[in-house]
């Protein structure tokens, strides 16, 4: 009899470092992550070590070894060496930050937490509970409502305002797209030290963030609503 090994194919997207922007989907298992030619993501970022990191299939699961690095491999904000992932896994490596995931792996994921919710508040045994966080591939959703979903709305009204990811406008002057560019940079690096800074309970499948970044995303958000309302109402 012969036995058939399993190959995962995994998604990774670059949100920051050099590389921000790319997306690799459907990579076969297993997946290397380093600065050297040879490795299956090649990043230019001079903090990654040449061999940074492994991704690899085991015993179903997909598995994130550090490879010794000089800076070492963080996950969720927490320095590890060895780490099962699950989709939406924030990795850090050097300057360069990738998700876990496509958008509908993380959907799933999302559904099946959203679910869990449900089933808690309307009081349900544990025996009558019908999926876990990362075993739920038959559930159809989308990353947009799925971030948009609020256990206080009514599901029909959140599927209808779910929010969209809006197109950029088309034929700017090269004034007009270094000046959205910008604008899109500074909200990333703001962003991007928020991300840094959260703390994750797994347990709770939560993040916590400082009252100092706390204050740091409402000035964000504040900042925006009066760029908002700059655009609506020019002088």
């Amino acid at each position: 009899m012969k036995f058939h090994k399993f190959m995962a194919y995994i998604t990774l997207r670059i949100i920051d470092g050099a590389d921000r922007g790319a997306v690799y989907e459907g990579l076969e298992t297993p997946v290397s992550i380093g600065r050297e030619e040879g490795n299956t993501l090649q990043l230019k970022d001079d903090r990654v070590s040449r061999f940074h990191l492994k991704i690899q299939e085991d015993h179903n699961k997909v598995v994130l070894t550090d490879l010794e690095s000089t800076n070492g491999t963080r996950v969720n904000g927490e320095d590890i060496h060895l780490r099962i992932l699950r989709h939406g896994d924030m990795i850090q490596v050097g300057r360069s930050v990738i998700i876990y995931g496509s958008e509908k792996q993380i959907a799933v994921r999302l559904a099946a937490l959203r679910r869990q919710q449900e089933e808690k508040n309307n009081d349900l045994p544990d025996d009558d509970r019908t999926v876990g966080p990362d075993d739920s591939p038959d559930i159809e959703s989308s990353l947009e409502f799925e971030l948009n979903w609020n256990a206080q709305q009514d599901d029909l009204q959140a599927a209808i305002y779910t929010l969209q990811p809006p197109e950029l406008p088309e034929r700017l002057s090269p004034a007009q797209a270094a000046q959205l560019a910008e604008l899109m940079d500074y909200v990333h690096i703001r962003i991007r030290h928020l991300l840094v800074s959260v703390e994750m309970n797994e347990r709770t499948e939560s993040v916590t963030l400082s009252m100092r970044e706390w204050q740091n995303l409402l000035d964000l958000q504040s900042r925006l609503s009066m760029l908002l309302r700059n655009i609506g109402e020019p002088e």
